[in-house]
């Protein structure tokens, strides 16, 4: 099977997508893309078999489970680690993984994970945990109280999107929690009249970022509405 070329509103540093877990998301985010396409709600995760055969060539950077968060609790550990990661690890390429449930990472670092191929992601859409909006999620806190714990060889990133209405302080402690190489921001695109921060406030969490810490700051295209560009 041909890998996915990444695509759409995805981080335009991955060249590949791989799903070999399908399904509907445990975590039942209200924004979630994926609910727009025939995945649906009722379709209760599944592995794919036929992904295994996929090439996943070399000297690519591909995002494993882009479609649907793997290590959600109700995912088999058997899914992820004896195929996923397995398959993955014969493969010289880079590899992201992003999950609301980073607790779960530290469940599997010591016998699947690599360092120099795996970068651990975790979402933080804001400092407050908003139930008719995340669902089923952990609390951003555990989230990144989770990423704190995780060995110092191991590559972190964080990805804030659809960023929220946030208490600047509030947020960025939970950002030297997580103290990640690289810090993806992005908006809704899905149009669910979120609480979204104002311009201003946007801005000056910006620049917070680039003058007080040495995070790479990754600006995604549909921050634009926000900032009114």
């Amino acid at each position: 099977m041909p890998l996915n070329k990444s695509k759409g509103n995805m981080f335009d540093f991955i060249t590949h997508t791989w799903n070999p877990i399908k399904g509907a998301c445990q975590h039942d985010c209200t924004y979630c893309y994926m609910k727009r396409w025939g995945e649906g709600r009722l379709k209760t995760p599944r592995f794919v078999k036929s992904e295994m055969k996929t090439d996943l060539g070399k000297n690519n950077f591909i995002f494993i489970g882009s479609s649907i968060d793997i290590f959600a609790d109700n995912i088999s550990g058997e899914w992820i680690c004896y195929n996923v990661l397995t398959k993955a690890i014969g493969y010289n390429n880079k590899y992201l993984l992003q999950t609301k449930n980073p607790a779960r990472y530290l469940k599997i670092y010591d016998d699947w994970l690599i360092p120099q191929k795996f970068i651990l992601s975790t979402t933080i859409e804001t400092d407050l945990f908003i139930p008719e909006i995340m669902r089923n999620s952990p609390p951003p806190e555990d989230r990144a109280c989770a990423m704190a714990k995780l060995p110092k060889e191991y590559k972190r990133m964080l990805t804030i999107e659809p960023i929220m209405k946030f208490d600047l302080d509030r947020l960025l402690k939970l950002i030297m929690l997580v103290n990640p190489q690289q810090i993806n921001i992005g908006a809704d695109t899905m149009n669910k009249k979120l609480p979204e921060p104002s311009a201003d406030e946007l801005r000056y969490f910006i620049g917070c970022l680039e003058n007080s810490f040495d995070y790479a700051i990754h600006l995604k295209p549909n921050l634009k509405r926000l900032l009114g560009e």
